[in-house]
């Protein structure tokens, strides 16, 4: 029987940071099922389809592929995991702030359901300064996030916050 995980959050949106964290759980867990939490007093700035999409897209050609969902919940994630039938959560730690929130978090989900265990990921070094709401302050900015998210993100965060396509950085320039 293979392990299941389930890696919730907001990723709104997901973040190089985030598909980190998830290659880390690869090497510990058969399948990883992205679990976007459905908040409904939070308003996101991509909508749950358009971050489900964002993240699919973000996958496409990943090795792993065919060991990665995409889904959503709402409620408890304690009965999210129940339902699916997850061996554990994983969640990301990025600084020492990260770490008293996830704790009690995880305490409470224990408290909730004393079968589901939580494991602790660390952010890999370079990304340890991200998080989707500095990336969409920075694009909010006009400043470039390039290397910090996926593409298909970046495309997504410069067209709904600053209005105008997206043109990469990467891509040659257009001859007048």
């Amino acid at each position: 029987m293979d392990k299941l995980a389930v890696y919730p959050g907001s990723f709104d949106p997901i973040t190089n940071g985030h598909l980190d964290l998830l290659e880390r759980a690869l090497k510990i867990f058969d399948r990883v099922v992205i679990a976007i939490a459905v908040h409904q007093g939070k308003k996101p700035l991509f909508t749950l389809e358009e971050r489900q999409k964002l993240i699919k897209d973000s996958l496409v050609g990943h090795p792993s592929e065919h060991r990665i969902q995409v889904d959503s919940f709402e409620g408890l994630l304690v009965n999210y995991v129940r339902e699916i039938r997850a061996d554990a959560i994983v969640r990301g730690l990025r600084a020492v702030s990260d770490f008293e929130y996830e704790f009690q978090m995880a305490l409470m989900n224990r408290r909730l359901n004393n079968e589901i265990e939580t494991l602790f990921l660390m952010t890999g070094m370079r990304w340890i300064y991200i998080s989707s709401r500095i990336i969409k302050e920075v694009v909010a900015s006009g400043g470039c996030v390039n290397g910090l998210v996926p593409v298909p993100v970046e495309a997504a965060l410069v067209e709904r916050l600053l209005g105008k396509p997206f043109v990469s950085p990467l891509a040659e320039p257009v001859p007048h």
